[in-house]
């Protein structure tokens, strides 16, 4: 893999599922394999990534197999309340909270921020420079005074913000949702995972301004495709469950332009009004 270009992190993952599966069987046996993977409670996505992984081992190790294949499940990733977000944002330690909060803020994957240097943050013009990773775009975003204060409250140890690898920083997160479940009886939050948060991101983003291109930069995607799927996130989750509308109206361009920066939506003009509006 390193010869042909992968990523240490891509090699890395790799190695970590191809070792799980061979707590799990024989992975000199490529039936045996097959016979596993039948009977483990994964979803068909993981299942297929470890089948490319293992086909990758069997060509090393100038074997062959007649691969399964397993159908991707439909469906849409699970959207929690900001309110969930933020209470495992404040059960954390000032490290993880900073952690939460980054991602909450950027939308950005664990691997991204796992790898952020002190460098990458300006603090002064709050931005931070993710450095893309699985192909992505790399971009610079916007980051707020609460969270500036946040980060300036953990230790500048090295050059790394975070000083461990994303496969820790994981780790400590389940965790403490697993306190904070217990703690709040809430068993929604054993559905969010660190990933959980770009969904929420960019659901939150075209939710607040209609603008898919303006996802699709937020969360790097090379490819509109993958940014679409927050179109139906979105619908799903305010269409259907708050038909109820703020409206407000406008006289000139000041009150107009303050509406808007709050999250007003134009509607039309009568009377010599604007009109505005936004879901309560």
């Amino acid at each position: 893999m390193k010869k042909n270009g992968r990523a240490d992190t891509t090699i890395q993952t790799a190695t970590n599922r191809l070792t799980r599966l061979s707590n799990l069987c024989n992975i000199y046996e490529p039936e045996e394999v097959k016979a596993t993977l039948a009977t483990l409670n994964w979803k068909n996505s993981s299942k297929n990534n470890v089948i490319t992984i293992y086909e990758g081992y069997l060509k090393y190790i100038n074997k062959e197999w007649n691969k399964p294949k397993y159908t991707k499940e439909e469906g849409l990733p699970f959207i929690p309340t900001e309110k969930e977000i933020d209470s495992l944002i404040t059960a954390g330690t000032i490290k993880t909270s900073t952690l939460l909060q980054l991602l909450k803020e950027t939308g950005a994957r664990i691997g991204e921020i796992a790898r952020a240097k002190w460098t990458d943050i300006d603090l002064e013009r709050r931005t931070i420079y993710i450095k893309a990773e699985k192909g992505s775009n790399s971009r610079i975003l916007p980051i707020s005074i609460k969270l500036v204060a946040m980060l300036n409250n953990l230790q500048k140890c090295n050059d790394n913000v975070f000083q461990t690898n994303k496969h820790g920083l994981r780790s400590t997160f389940e965790a403490l949702r697993k306190r904070t479940i217990k703690k709040l009886n809430n068993p929604r939050l054993k559905k969010i995972t660190l990933h959980t948060f770009r969904h929420w991101k960019g659901t939150i983003e075209y939710h607040k301004t209609k603008d898919i291109i303006h996802v699709k930069t937020i969360l790097g995607h090379k490819n509109i495709e993958s940014t679409m799927t927050y179109i139906n996130l979105e619908s799903a989750i305010y269409l259907t469950t708050n038909n109820e509308w703020t409206c407000k109206t406008a006289t000139n361009t000041k009150e107009a332009k303050q509406l808007i920066e709050v999250g007003f939506e134009y509607i039309t003009e009568m009377d010599g009004l604007k009109l505005f509006r936004k879901r309560k």
